[in-house]
């Protein structure tokens, strides 16, 4: 499974980049404008930054919800950097465009998912990706995980290659879960990640090798 971190700060994309587990980066207008990065030079700037950090792929959002702006700005986008994927919205649109670019070779990740139905309509796009976002799904209780189950069991019945990259995970049992069921990709903020590496086991048996190791 690829881990992605969902953030645009570049001290965390380094930090998890300097781990040796980091497999790509998603970002949004949410997260740039949490980073103060404001005006559109500026932003276009900070994805390339991004890029020269990290050697996977880092999804740029449009803000277009019409097919044509979809597509100048994706084109724009994609020709910043070869590791930019055009994050594309699950509308009627946004679905036309994720064809176009497949068509054009330009990579593209499907966001904002919420049912089995986008899945599968993100998947004969042929989007390189598919995000569905199980925490929101959670916050009006619904079973986020539950979903990933059922793209799972319908992208594995006709063999389609959109890879399942789990969006909104929360905690560290969101990604571990999504590893048993089989997401391709989860993306997650650098404390989810991190928070696997704790056990109170492992703090207490180093603290007695240690402990030892002085004796």
């Amino acid at each position: 499974m690829k881990f992605f971190i969902d953030t645009a700060n570049l001290a965390q994309i380094k930090e998890a980049q300097d781990m040796g587990v980091l497999d790509g980066v998603t970002t949004n207008p949410s997260l740039m404008a949490k980073e103060g990065i404001k005006g559109q030079n500026n932003i276009l700037k900070h994805y390339v930054d991004i890029c020269n950090i990290v050697t996977g792929d880092v999804s740029a959002e449009v803000i277009s919800t019409d097919f044509d702006g979809m597509v100048k700005e994706g084109e724009a986008l994609a020709e910043l950097h070869e590791r930019i994927v055009v994050k594309i919205p699950m509308i009627k649109d946004g679905v036309k465009a994720i064809k176009y670019f497949t068509e054009k070779g330009i990579k593209t990740n499907c966001t904002l998912v919420f049912s089995a139905g986008q899945a599968l309509l993100a998947a004969k796009a042929g989007a390189t990706y598919m995000s569905p976002f199980i925490g929101r799904l959670d916050d009006v209780s619904t079973d986020g995980l539950r979903l990933i189950e059922d793209i799972r069991l319908i992208y594995d019945n006709y063999g389609f290659e959109t890879q399942i990259l789990a969006a909104s995970v929360r905690h560290p049992m969101h990604i571990i879960e999504c590893a048993r069921i089989g997401a391709d990709v989860i993306t997650a903020p650098l404390s989810a990640i991190s928070a696997l590496l704790k056990h109170p086991l492992t703090d207490s048996g180093l603290a007695q090798f240690l402990a030892d190791a002085k004796k």
